[in-house]
């Protein structure tokens, strides 16, 4: 549904009720400027763009890159980081 923002003033009761069925546009100046939602709209949007836990996704990575990794690591190990010698403490 598309109103304008003098309809959403005036029909605020109404736009919250249609909003529980779908979302509603709310324009300015013939443009697009706001969205009513329902709140478990709302809440769906916020779930579906979390980011991972951020242990799983090391873990994916870590199982996608396991070699190199591991490669990496072991030149770390043997040569050390390269700025070691930049340390003043």
């Amino acid at each position: 549904m598309d109103v304008t923002a003098t309809e959403a003033k005036n029909r605020f009761g109404q736009m919250l009720d249609h909003a529980q069925r779908e979302p509603v546009f709310i324009g300015k100046s013939g443009r697009r400027h706001g969205v009513l939602l329902s709140a478990a709209q709302y809440e769906a949007l916020l779930a579906a763009s979390a980011p991972a836990p951020s242990g799983d996704a090391g873990r994916e990575f870590y199982a996608q890159h396991q070699a190199w990794i591991d490669e990496m690591n072991d030149e770390v190990r043997q040569q050390g980081l390269w700025n070691d010698g930049l340390r003043v403490w």
